[in-house]
């Protein structure tokens, strides 16, 4: 759903073959993957291992379809010169020994989702940084304002429970959440953009289980269970319930750009 993004950030700093980018929280590596079609040498870390998992899947797929020796290569260690995706706690392997290993970090986990989550990223980004060249960019994202994301109101409701635990809360995005971040990591603000970015799901069902894959609801899922959360999902969905039974959300992301001294 955040394609737009990932396109948007990577054509402003024309990601191309010789790119070095290490992406932080990568997920399932839908962002690496599309780095790495434009030719850069991805390293993703992630702390959920089972979307660790689909993601070296997906990147070694793709270097199925591209036999000779492509730029997205996969492995659990080093040479990370040649790309790799790695536990959250092995981010240090990351590092070539004797020069900066990257030109280019991403953390697209999205800042505003729930209480916490820009303290969270914090540790990631102090042993991210000292990887990079200097000047090289870190780039940020959020949720833009509450009122221009529709799947804002989806996550109040899914967090209800966790609320109640004091766990996974749901807070809304706050205006300057990416410039604190920059400015606690010693990064120097250098540019920033919004993009527009709709979740669409073929019917409710796609698009409960879709915002659960995410890893949003996690907190709530662990204060309550799994099918409570499931079902005050569905319910929160049912403004956004078009006639032909497809979901559609609208929302607007937020990307900072911030350099390295």
């Amino acid at each position: 759903m955040l394609v737009p993004l990932y396109e948007a950030v990577y054509e402003r700093l024309e990601v191309r073959a010789g790119t070095r980018m290490l992406g932080l929280g990568c997920g399932s590596g839908l962002a690496l993957l599309l780095a790495a079609a434009r030719g850069a040498r991805v390293t993703g870390v992630d702390s959920d291992r089972e979307r660790l998992a689909l993601a070296r899947e997906r990147l070694l797929a793709e270097r199925e379809r591209d036999r000779e020796d492509g730029p997205a290569a996969i492995g659990t260690g080093l040479p990370a010169a040649t790309g790799a995706v790695l536990p959250a706690d092995r981010i240090t392997d990351a590092a070539e020994p004797g020069r900066p290993s990257y030109d280019l970090i991403t953390a697209f986990q999205p800042i505003g989702t729930v209480a916490g989550d820009e303290r969270e990223l914090a540790p990631a980004l102090d042993s991210a940084i000292p990887l990079a060249e200097r000047g090289a960019p870190v780039v940020l994202a959020g949720w833009g304002p509450p009122e221009r994301c529709a799947t804002d109101a989806v996550l109040r409701a899914a967090g209800r429970q966790a609320d109640r635990l004091r766990e996974g809360s749901r807070r809304p995005a706050r205006r300057d959440d990416l410039e604190e971040v920059a400015a606690r990591a010693g990064l120097r603000p250098a540019g920033s953009g919004r993009v527009a970015c709709p979740f669409g799901y073929a019917d409710t069902g796609s698009a409960v289980r879709g915002l659960l894959s995410t890893g949003v609801f996690d907190g709530a899922i662990r204060a309550t269970d799994r099918q409570r959360v499931e079902k005050e999902i569905s319910e929160a969905l049912h403004p956004h319930l078009r006639r032909d039974g497809t979901v559609w959300m609208p929302n607007v992301f937020r990307y900072l750009i911030a350099r390295r001294p």
